[in-house]
């Protein structure tokens, strides 16, 4: 589908979709999940989303249709996914609805606005923007996951609808209350979003900055494993490595200047982590040396 098809259809979705009535009381007890807040110079993202090509480092701009494909991520985790292809870019926008939502009870209806999530992007609201702002949207209320991980399944969109008021002009979104499950402990991380901001249109370097987030302990992995759960298009195996380390510079210096140092190093086709765990991650690698202690004994 064109971009100009997919405004298009969205915009007639903003104009016909009715207004939801509210839900009966009877019903609440299903709605009654929130997702766990977090301060605003973060943003929570599941674990799931950062671990895998869920939204893509590529920047081809040809965003095709997949159908049940079986998505790269880190193991044990399985991911079928149908849908257009997601990037980089997509994810900020879903951020941007999470970090709405973290405030509100997922699964009823919340308003917001281009503006608002624009400028939760760091964006101005200005017309190219909107109508990247609106494309997005649409490939994202067009994304269905099927997830099957060691602790929890999900199997739903990735929001589950949007529309406008036609009064007030606001977009009314509605997440899958079952979502909350991908925010349980220790499966989903907080991102720095300064750090993030700093790796505009560095989307490999992004999707590094999110994956590297996500673990206390970055284990030793492939490149040729690192570049297929980043979802790159790349064929050839050295400009994959290329790719990979002109992209860890840019988050390695956006890290620096952010007092979040860390150092790489890439030998025998293997990358080599080496950073400061987060106070949560400290606490997290705490807890599971008491257990392991505690089942040698």
């Amino acid at each position: 589908m064109s971009t100009l098809a997919a405004l298009r259809r969205l915009e007639e979705s903003f104009s016909n979709r009715p207004v939801k009535q509210p839900v009966e009381q009877s019903n609440t007890r299903q709605f009654e999940m929130q997702l766990t807040n977090w301060p605003d110079g973060v943003r929570g993202v599941p674990n799931i989303t950062l671990r895998s090509a869920i939204f893509s480092s590529s920047r081809s701009s040809c965003h095709t249709y997949l159908q049940r494909a079986e998505i790269y991520s880190q193991r044990p985790t399985q991911i079928r996914y149908t849908g257009p292809r997601l990037d980089q870019g997509d994810l900020d926008v879903w951020i941007a609805l999470l970090h709405i939502a973290r405030r509100k009870t997922i699964g009823k209806s919340f308003r917001t606005s281009a503006y608002e999530l624009l400028k939760l992007q760091g964006k101005t609201d200005a017309g190219n923007n909107r109508k990247t702002l609106y494309k997005r949207l649409f490939r994202l209320a067009a994304a269905t996951l099927e997830i099957s991980a060691a602790r929890h399944s999900y199997t739903g969109g990735l929001v589950d609808s949007i529309y406008r008021d036609e009064i007030t002009h606001d977009l009314v979104v509605t997440l899958n209350p079952e979502l909350s499950k991908l925010f349980a402990p220790n499966e989903f991380t907080h991102i720095d979003w300064s750090i993030r901001r700093n790796l505009n249109s560095k989307p490999l370097a992004q999707w590094l900055h999110g994956f590297l987030s996500s673990h206390a302990e970055p284990i030793p992995m492939s490149v040729d494993a690192i570049m297929l759960m980043a979802g790159s298009l790349d064929a050839s195996p050295s400009s994959r490595e290329q790719n990979l380390r002109r992209a860890l510079r840019a988050l390695q210096l956006a890290s620096n200047l952010h007092e979040q140092p860390f150092s790489y190093e890439i030998c025998g086709g293997f990358l080599h982590i080496k950073r400061t765990p987060s106070n949560s991650q400290s606490r997290h690698l705490g807890r599971k040396q008491c257990k392991a202690k505690r089942t040698q004994k």
